[in-house]
């Protein structure tokens, strides 16, 4: 499986660092071309590759950091996502009702299997190490597809933090929605013996 990041920004540069911290391979790429990536792809000096945004767009795995009012662009350079997978890290910041943000970001990538992770956490601990007090960073992951939660949330424990599956979207995904109750919350996985 090959990795992407699309967006440069706190929360695409936070798990930049956390992929370069865990050895894995992982492309970059913005809006504004490879060649601006280069002074943090020099100061990661890991396993990680700048990129042109249609390359990265062909990765298996799409993880979405741009902010949520520029992803209608990104997801109208291709008319058909074959079974890609999307991670939206977005959190829309104003209070809307009706759809869930990944649910509207479901709706504009025709054939992907749109995941909602990544996001719950403020950049800043994002991009630190997730081992913390003894346990591990819990990273909550939520899809229609099982399939692809799980293949995320196997992602995000290679990374080093603790996945919890929260089923489907209009489930378990609710409490990922901006404004709801598990974003913003540095919780701690502690495994007990006895």
């Amino acid at each position: 499986m090959n990795y992407s990041i699309v967006g440069s920004g706190n929360v695409g540069t936070a798990l930049a660092r956390q992929f370069v911290r865990s050895n894995v391979d992982v492309a970059i790429a913005n809006s504004r071309g490879a060649s601006s990536l280069a002074p943090l792809v020099a100061e990661l000096k890991g396993k990680i590759r700048a990129v042109n945004l249609s390359e990265a767009l062909e990765a298996d795995m799409v993880i979405l950091s741009v902010p949520f009012p520029a992803f209608p662009n990104v997801a109208r350079t291709k008319t058909n996502w074959g079974g890609q997978i999307i991670i939206d890290t977005m959190n829309r910041p104003e209070k809307v009702s009706g759809p869930m943000s990944t649910e509207v970001v479901a709706g504009e990538f025709p054939g992907a299997k749109v995941v909602k992770a990544f996001n719950q956490l403020p950049a800043a601990l994002l991009a630190i190490d997730p081992s913390q007090a003894g346990g591990r960073r819990v990273m909550f992951v939520s899809s229609n597809a099982a399939d692809a939660s799980a293949t995320v949330a196997k992602l995000a424990r290679q990374l080093g933090f603790a996945p919890i599956e929260l089923g489907r979207l209009d489930e378990g995904g609710r409490l990922l929605d901006f404004h709801r109750p598990l974003v913003l919350h540095n919780l701690i996985e502690h495994k007990f013996e006895g």
